[in-house]
This record gives structure tokens, C-alpha cells and sequence, in this order.
């Protein structure tokens, strides 16, 4: 059966005041990975001189797509708030090209849970930045196991 936050996610992606500011939309679900897009935008731009994406957005897209593949492990909407958010950046993203960020929950304990995800503009394989975050969670439901078969990976 499939979980009725798989049909949410498109809202859950633009549907918060800034991020439907910031022009985020969903992207895709692959098995547990989230994707959201943020479109290349003049106004999102953080240095003038080189058209490259202001790199709060990149946070910014980072710690949203995290959030929405802790719902995705959960299997339905929940209030979370971040409790780490540890980003490298590894380059500078592309002048004038979206940014796709994908995330996936590797582990969910009672009150935390905890992703990894990447940014870049065509492959994760040639990441403009890492993410390790971790989440707290509005409800402990009998969690502390992974968050998916996967996770041990």
C-alpha cells in the first residue's frame, strides 16, 4: 500500500510561504530519496558577477528536501524541527542552471531523525554541497530502527 504522504509531497515542496517564494517544486521520488528543484532565478542570484545561486538558498533547499524525506520514512506529515544541519560545500553551483537537491532518512529513533542528501545541477555524483542533518520529531510512535531495509548502506 502506498503511503498517502507520497501524494502530498508536490504540496509539501512549495507549499510552506517561503519556499513557494523561493520557487521549490518537486522533483521526483526514487525509492526513499526525495528531489527538489529550485529554478535558476535572477533574484535568487548571490553574486552578480558570475549568475551563481546565493548559497542560503542551497541551504535553504537542503534542510527542506531532509525534512520531506523524514515524512517520506515516516509514512505521513508530522511537525519537525532541525536540530543540526551540517553543510559542505564542494563547489560553487553552476551560473544560470537550477539546483536539484535529494535527500533520503537513513535512521529514525523516538525523537530524532536523521538524513543525508546532496545539491547539485545534473548529477549527485558532482555534488555542489553534502548535507548531514538531523531532525526532531513532533510524535515518538514507537520508533528506533532504520528507516528503511537500505539504511544499513
Amino acid at each position: 500500500m502506498t503511503s498517502p504522504i507520497i501524494s502530498l509531497l508536490p504540496q509539501l515542496a512549495s507549499g510552506a510561504a517561503h519556499t513557494h517564494a523561493l520557487g521549490f517544486a518537486f522533483d521526483e521520488l526514487d525509492g526513499d530519496r526525495v528531489r527538489v528543484r529550485a529554478p535558476w532565478r535572477e533574484d535568487l542570484v548571490g553574486d552578480p558577477d558570475t549568475g551563481v545561486l546565493a548559497g542560503g538558498l542551497v541551504t535553504t533547499l537542503l534542510d527542506h528536501v531532509g525534512g520531506m524525506a523524514v515524512w517520506v520514512a515516516l509514512g505521513r506529515f508530522e511537525p519537525l524541527a532541525t536540530l543540526d544541519l551540517r553543510v559542505d560545500y564542494m563547489r560553487p553551483a553552476g551560473p544560470r542552471r537550477d539546483l536539484i537537491a535529494e535527500a533520503r532518512c537513513f535512521r529514525l529513533t523516538r525523537s530524532v531523525a536523521f538524513v543525508r542528501g546532496w545539491a547539485f545541477e545534473d548529477s549527485p555524483d558532482d555534488p555542489v554541497a553534502a548535507v548531514q542533518s538531523a531532525y526532531v520529531l513532533g510524535s515518538a510512535e514507537g520508533r528506533d530502527r532504520p528507516a528503511s531495509p537500505a539504511a544499513g548502506r
